[in-house]
């Protein structure tokens, strides 16, 4: 009984040797990564026509003309200070924010994309006291709007992944004073591993 419980351990062992070893090659091929590094041009580029439309005392209405003069955006925020406390009451064509002097607007959903030379006009009604000065500059995604572009360079990775194909092979012989299914005196397990 005992050299049958042996028999069976050997068993055993080999297949999970085999398990396990096939197991360990398939985790190593899905965590191997090879990364490169790629350069991007954008060019990038705005123009911003701030127009008071309409003044009254204590309130106004503005139009602000976003020119995208750079590579398309399929989004964009628009940022802009106000110089002698201004603020924004309501705005259309846009979501805004204001905090102190600073205004940020950002696009809808149906006017986030902006193609080169495109434009689009959020306007707003807002209130004033002393004096209702033009801003002067004006920020997009970030970028000082100037009426020119200018070249941006960015850095995208790509990733690779490697596999590994793995074959685990058991053989069992047939041994004198055994049927062939692990029951006689000798070990029948010769399992080996086989990588590819």
């Amino acid at each position: 009984m005992s050299l049958r419980t042996g028999t069976r351990k050997r068993k055993l062992n080999g297949r999970f040797a085999a398990f396990t070893a096939a197991a360990s090659v398939t985790a190593m091929a899905a965590t191997m990564v090879a990364a490169g590094g790629q350069s991007a041009y954008a060019a990038v580029g705005c123009r911003v026509d701030y127009a008071v439309t309409n003044q009254w005392g204590g309130g106004f209405g503005a139009n602000v003309t976003i020119t995208n003069l750079g590579d398309a955006l399929s989004s964009w925020t628009l940022e802009w200070t106000f110089t002698a406390g201004q603020r924004v009451d309501q705005l259309w064509g846009g979501e805004f924010s204001q905090s102190g002097s600073t205004v940020t607007v950002r696009n809808t959903s149906w006017n986030g994309s902006l193609a080169t030379g495109a434009s689009t006009t959020p306007g707003f009604n807002g209130s004033w006291s002393g004096s209702n000065p033009a801003p002067t500059s004006f920020k997009l995604n970030g970028v000082a709007c100037t009426g020119s572009t200018t070249g941006t360079s960015t850095s995208t990775s790509t990733s690779t992944t490697s596999r590994t194909t793995t074959t685990t092979t058991t053989t069992t012989s047939s041994n004198p004073g055994g049927g062939g299914d692990g029951s006689g005196p000798w070990p029948t397990d010769a399992g080996s591993v086989h990588q590819t």
